[in-house]
């Protein structure tokens, strides 16, 4: 078997291409889940510490040196926390919007199995000869 045909067979196999599919959701997923974090859930947690903006929050550790568009100019050095902070409040949203989705995912996968698992009712022929048997027996 060839490289490229082995390749092939394993690129077109159900668990990539699902794996390729579910990478490409939940990358458009996280740019939802960015967006509401940045336009809705920052805002209002910034509204309720009293209008503090946590991508904006830094602290300075060294300031600048020189004037901005020489050549030796050396910028600041800042630590950017609130950047940090930001990253895990989308970090959070995401795991909890994912772990909502997989609860909803499994209850409807256990109605499903429960609904599978009903034994079906048994056909006619099934019956008729159940009460021939029962008939036989009894003679």
């Amino acid at each position: 078997m060839s490289f490229v045909s082995e390749f092939k067979e394993f690129a077109m196999k159900g668990n990539v291409v699902d794996l390729a599919v579910g990478v490409i959701i939940g990358a458009a997923f996280g740019k939802i889940v960015s967006s509401l974090v940045d336009g809705i859930v920052m805002p209002l947690l910034g509204l309720l510490t009293g209008g503090v903006d946590f991508s904006d929050m830094a602290f300075k550790l060294k300031d600048a040196v020189g004037v901005e568009g020489a050549p030796d100019f050396v910028p600041a050095l800042v630590l950017k926390y609130g950047a940090f902070v930001q990253t895990i409040f989308d970090f959070i949203i995401v795991a909890l919007a994912i772990f909502v989705a997989i609860k909803a995912m499994n209850k409807m996968k256990r109605k499903q199995d429960a609904v599978a698992e009903e034994p079906a009712a048994p056909s006619n022929q099934e019956v008729l000869l159940g009460e021939i048997r029962d008939l036989l027996k009894q003679k």
